[in-house]
């Protein structure tokens, strides 16, 4: 499908972590055509970066064909990850930091690649707990996870 005919849509995610490490969860909130879809997921022992990144991932991974997105997020880590480069530098050092030292979290963020070469995405970092409905509403789908998760 050419890039004329994809469907826009408006990804928003959060991460959170009870402790970190500890239990996490993440938000997301995709809109395509005035729709609106939930989602969200827990892991036992993370981090918030983890939990940052998983969100975005399953996020993109729900769409079902390539896609123009703007995604919305109030993670330095991941935004900057893409935006200024550091992902690709990443992969062609061999998954090494400019300090020569291994990428935190590899397991993930070799899964980033694909996505973006599947769907055109411009990341947008929005500043947390700021008032950003969106996020305030991602951020409680994370907490909620960890809660109903952390009862069981």
């Amino acid at each position: 499908m050419d890039g004329k005919n994809r469907e826009i849509v408006e990804i928003f995610t959060d991460g959170a972590c009870s402790g970190n490490p500890g239990p996490g969860g993440y938000g997301i909130i995709l809109r395509c055509r005035n729709k609106e879809k939930r989602l969200c997921g827990f892991e036992e022992e993370t981090t918030n970066n983890r939990m940052e990144l998983t969100a975005v991932l399953v996020a993109l991974e729900a769409l079902k064909r390539p896609c123009d997105v703007t995604l919305y997020s109030d993670s330095r880590y991941v935004v900057d990850a893409v935006a200024k480069g550091w992902l690709e530098s990443w992969q062609k050092n061999g998954w090494r930091k400019s300090d020569k030292k291994p990428v935190l979290n590899l397991d993930l963020w070799e899964r980033l690649p694909h996505l973006l070469a599947t769907h055109k995405v411009d990341f947008v970092w929005v500043k947390g707990h700021a008032d950003h409905p969106e996020n305030e509403e991602c951020d409680k789908l994370a907490v909620m996870a960890i809660r109903e998760r952390g009862r069981k």
